[in-house]
């Protein structure tokens, strides 16, 4: 699903003009993102939490050149961890459809 695809969804479902629709899903993923890169954690109950965390540095090879280590830095990234509700609807799928 794309953000348009979304947008496209919430206006047909809540007869709201898509511009505002769209307007609002960028606001909500600006200010998602302005918190994140602020330090600050999201929860979304139900849905899950999004923070910062720290992946530390290691050795890395070039699959190439195989004898040449490479020392990748320590940087933040992003991680998310699902909520209940969607933890135990997305155990309940099939894995042979995907």
């Amino acid at each position: 699903m794309t953000k348009r695809d979304l947008v496209v969804k919430i206006a047909h479902d809540t007869g709201y003009n898509q511009n505002d629709i769209a307007c609002v899903v960028q606001k909500t993923l600006d200010y998602i993102a302005e918190d994140l890169i602020a330090g600050n954690t999201i929860e979304l109950r139900n849905f899950g939490v999004f923070e910062i965390k720290t992946r530390k540095s290691r050795k890395g090879r070039n699959p190439n050149q195989p004898e040449n280590e490479v020392i990748i830095p320590e940087r933040a990234v992003v991680k998310f961890r699902a909520g209940k509700e969607l933890k135990s609807a997305v155990e309940k799928l099939d894995p042979s459809k995907f």
